[in-house]
């Protein structure tokens, strides 16, 4: 056997290379989880140079909705991940194709999908929620009907995200695995989890608008510091839920068509 050959690490560099530039999904991942850090943290650092100031609330008030907007975020992140990780197991035993030739209609098989969500959402929800009121006097609870149509929007538009990612999988494979667990990254800043939209620069706060999230969040620090519930935040974002719900079913029966006509049902798994 030779000694070190630069040629050799050069080759495989050139391998790896390829298989990063043959996927957009993986480049893309790579740019927007450090863009969406720098993000997140920068305007929450903003927002609260700002509650110092005294131009938004007092420090207490501001932290009471930090740690509401942690929980709110976690219901956000597993309602999504419960979704598509039930979907990531079919596709990891290699079953999604016995799936799609069965009798199964897709609709039925995104209802059950929609159905783990939620048993995998309560199931990692409640302990938090009740660990918050032992260690922080954060009863998310207390928000009552509130709280219930929070987690109707944030779940609506969990679903059409997990929808998009598993026709994504579906007809790129494997290289749109790494959606499943970083999509939600890049959409927290944009859906104002720790600050509020004022925070923002003026053209990205209409984009911030364009997500169901945002009406959530701003929703959450209208009860905690301004002690005022806005419906006309959450039949906003709710109504926008279903418009990109639909879009994701019509994107998923697309992404199933195409895959189907490119063969890569069967070129799935590990």
């Amino acid at each position: 056997m030779t000694g070190f050959s630069l040629t050799r690490v050069a080759a495989l560099v050139l391998r790896y290379s390829y298989v990063l530039r043959s996927s957009w999904l993986r480049m893309l991942d790579t740019i927007y989880w450090p863009v969406a850090q720098l993000v997140t943290w920068g305007f929450l650092q903003t927002y609260l140079l700002r509650v110092n100031n005294g131009q938004f609330s007092t420090v207490e008030t501001a932290t009471g909705a930090l740690i509401g907007g942690v929980l709110l975020l976690d219901i956000l992140f597993r309602a999504q991940q419960g979704f598509s990780f039930s979907f990531l197991e079919d596709i990891w035993s290699r079953n999604v194709a016995n799936l799609l030739m069965s009798p199964m209609r897709p609709a039925e098989f995104i209802a059950a999908l929609m159905t783990m969500s939620l048993i995998r959402l309560v199931l990692g929800t409640v302990p938090i929620t009740i660990l918050a009121i032992f260690f922080f006097g954060f009863n998310l609870w207390s928000l009552g009907v509130a709280l219930a149509a929070f987690f109707v929007v944030l779940v609506l538009f969990s679903w059409s995200v997990g929808l998009v990612i598993s026709g994504l999988l579906l007809r790129y494979g494997m290289g749109a695995e790494s959606l499943a667990w970083t999509v939600m990254f890049a959409i927290q800043p944009l859906g104002c989890v720790y600050y509020p939209v004022a925070v923002l620069p003026g053209w990205l706060q209409p984009i911030c608008w364009a997500l169901p999230p945002t009406y959530v969040f701003e929703g959450l620090r209208s009860i905690l510091i301004r002690h005022e519930m806005r419906w006309d935040l959450l039949a906003q974002g709710f109504a926008i839920d279903l418009a990109l719900f639909a879009a994701a079913a019509i994107a998923f029966s697309r992404l199933l068509k195409a895959a189907r006509r490119a063969g890569t049902l069967l070129q799935s798994g590990e």
